[in-house]
């Protein structure tokens, strides 16, 4: 790998992080991270809830890793991607080309990033990758998508000047996606984007799929998108054998209605709070990627996603922490999610790995990690009033078939075991297992203490590989009260197993016992509109114990003192 420059190392030294890195899992934070607000409230240690840190003001840190150049190998082989999930946060992919059909434009270089969709907003812009294309060359991207998700484009020629910007939207399928530019971008920096489901991954937008089709203007970088083709030379956008341009932009809706729209709109294509390597010039902070000549390049977007954290998150968002050293059996779990909003640290800019978890604070974080299907409706808890800043995160925690509870009473403040956190996390994601459950927990020293009834449920994981083990990976310590640290492990493999994020490997994590696709049988999809059940041995009660399995990465969360409590 190349060392950075000089020249941004200096800079990088200077980067002032302003960011509010609130104790962890609030249910409002999504919210938060899309309009830039930030009400901050982190609880202090002790027992009493009223004991909490009020911090109105922005906590300034400073960023003092040292960056490598990344360099990135191109996985050139196909790749089979099944998803059994629901259209809801279904997982998807997108095909990239670059077209000129008048000009002498050999190659150009295209920045990719990514504006993860939570809720009704979008997680902070990240970095996915400069990639050097020769035109009509095509890429694919795989896996760390899902439907909703905005990716977006900006266009540079080989001498790293800005020519132009597209922004399309993942959808429920794979996608193609072809930008064309004009005959002269350095002059005339209008970018046509066409686009449209293609389930097959042959290149083609399918013929009985919507196809969106518009201009983006840049005019001293800030960016219009038209709603008409009235105003351009359509003449230099059109590709021998495709539609003609349409009078009338097509856009998805989510560009043309409500909070997010961009239709009509003059947006900044640059940002001071975004990520260095979204700054820098293309080639300074990574490596280009080169796009290969056989039109077979496949990315895997979280693999990329882990390799840049460090110069490719937003500079409001924190992902190193004062107290978790380099080499920390588990920063890379908390770094990672950390990096997709899913948790933060305290204001202090700690995040202290080793205290315990609340079943308030994980029930905000499973609302915010996994967008699932609900299978039950909420109750209402003797203990849990309207104005507890965990209350629509407990409900949904709960309508999503992740906790369990005994009668009215959830006990928010109440600490949990390793073993509550696992079978919270088996009874939400629902997993069945094949083989022998006494085979499978023969991976661990202590597995005569498992209790009968919960056997079936720790074998479940286990095979899916979510268990992790520290300071023992051959013993589960069932019984231990869990620590954020465990927690965060637990939640992120967890979300491995979704196959929604890169895996990362760690020597505390319990492998695999048996590998084999079938186990991805045991989520299916709809049918008739209905999501399929499938019902582990040993894990819940009758029917609410049933769940579809419908699980991906959510996003954004902090600590117990919530935001604005009760409000999402």
């Amino acid at each position: 790998m190349k060392h950075i420059n000089q020249s941004y190392l200096a800079y990088l030294s200077k980067v002032v992080v302003a960011a509010t890195f609130v104790a962890m899992f609030s249910p409002t934070a999504y919210a938060n991270t899309a309009s830039g607000s930030s009400t901050n409230v982190a609880q202090t240690t002790g027992n009493s809830p009223s004991q909490q840190l009020l911090a109105d003001k922005k906590v300034e840190t400073t960023r003092s890793t040292t960056i490598q150049r990344r360099t990135v190998t191109t996985e050139r082989r196909n790749q089979v991607i099944t998803s059994s999930n629901s259209v809801k946060g279904k997982a998807t992919g997108f095909n990239l080309a670059v077209w000129q059909p008048a000009g002498n434009f050999s190659e150009v270089i295209t920045r990719i990033s990514v504006k993860g969709k939570r809720g009704k907003g979008y997680l902070k812009e990240r970095f996915l990758g400069d990639y050097k294309y020769k035109i009509k060359q095509k890429a694919k991207f795989v896996k760390g998508l899902r439907a909703g998700d905005r990716v977006v484009v900006r266009l540079y020629d080989t001498q790293n000047r800005f020519i132009g910007y597209s922004e399309f939207e993942c959808l429920a399928a794979n996608t193609t996606v072809n930008l064309i530019l004009s005959a002269n971008p350095s002059e005339y920096q209008v970018v046509r984007t066409v686009y449209g489901v293609d389930a097959n991954s042959d290149g083609k937008i399918d013929s009985n799929s919507t196809t969106y089709d518009y201009f983006t203007q840049v005019s001293n970088e800030r960016v219009s998108f038209l709603s008409s083709s009235q105003s351009i030379n359509v003449s230099e956008f059109q590709v021998q054998g495709w539609s003609a341009v349409p009078a009338t932009s097509v856009y998805p809706n989510s560009f043309t209605q409500g909070e997010y729209t961009l239709v009509r709109q003059s947006i900044n294509a640059f940002s001071s709070s975004s990520a260095l390597a979204l700054k820098a010039r293309p080639g300074e902070v990574v490596d280009l990627v080169e796009v290969s000549d056989d039109n077979n390049s496949v990315y895997n977007v979280s693999q990329m996603m882990m390799m840049y954290r460090e110069v490719g998150v937003d500079n409001s968002v924190q992902v190193n922490f004062n107290d978790v050293s380099t080499n920390h059996w588990a920063k890379d779990f908390i770094a990672e999610l950390a990096a997709l909003q899913i948790i933060e640290g305290f204001p202090d800019g700690s995040f202290r790995p080793d205290e315990q978890l609340t079943r308030a604070q994980f029930a905000a974080m499973l609302s915010q990690a996994f967008d699932k299907v609900k299978v039950r409706n909420p109750i209402s808890f003797r203990d849990v009033s309207t104005s507890h800043w965990a209350y629509n995160a407990i409900r949904e925690a709960y309508s999503k078939g992740f906790l369990a509870v005994s009668g009215t009473q959830f006990n928010p403040a109440q600490s949990l075991s390793r073993l509550e956190v696992l079978l919270t996390l088996a009874r939400g994601l629902n997993y069945t297992f094949s083989g022998s459950t006494e085979t499978i927990l023969a991976a661990y020293t202590d597995a005569v203490s498992i209790r009968s009834d919960v056997r079936n449920a720790i074998a479940a994981l286990t095979q899916r590989g979510i268990v992790v083990n520290y300071p023992n990976v051959q013993t589960l310590n069932a019984n231990k009260v869990a620590t954020r640290a465990e927690v965060t492990a637990l939640i992120y493999k967890s979300l491995v197993s979704t196959g929604e994020v890169a895996d990362i490997s760690s020597q505390y994590a319990v492998e695999r016992t048996q590998r084999s696709e079938v186990l991805d049988e045991s989520i299916t999809p709809a049918e008739s509109g209905k999501p399929r059940r499938h019902c582990n041995q040993g894990i819940g009660n009758g029917a609410e114990g049933c769940d579809p399995g419908n699980s991906h990465p959510h996003g954004g969360s902090n600590d117990e003192g919530g935001r604005t409590p009760g409000r999402k």
